[in-house]
């Protein structure tokens, strides 16, 4: 992709795949990277920030004799998503406006 991603565009996308169901980290990571071109490093902060604003809830269970970090949205998180998911409706609106022509005076 050729835009930048913003902080709240990659909270959004996280709490989206984290919504669907409980999931860990490293898949996380590479579902969001489907959509976007971003390195595992970056998302990890993505992830605490989220675990700190208590919109995630972070668990782990033993996987081939490792544990494997899961994350839970929180009802906090799910507002949060709702929020966004209202604020990309808006912003896309308008970007799309401004992109079909609809910006001339």
């Amino acid at each position: 992709m050729a835009f930048n991603p913003s902080a709240s565009l990659l909270d959004a996308l996280v709490l989206s795949v984290v919504e669907r169901d409980d999931i860990y980290g490293y898949k996380i990571t590479q579902t969001v990277r489907a959509a976007l071109d971003i390195s595992e490093s970056t998302l990890y902060p993505v992830l605490r920030r989220l675990e700190k604003d208590q919109c995630l809830e972070v668990y782990d269970v033993a996987y081939s004799g490792r544990n494997r970090r899961y994350y839970r949205i929180t009802s906090r998180g799910r507002v949060q998503l709702m929020l966004y998911r209202q604020e990309w409706m808006e912003y896309q609106n308008s970007i799309n406006k401004l992109l079909d022509g609809g910006g001339k005076n």
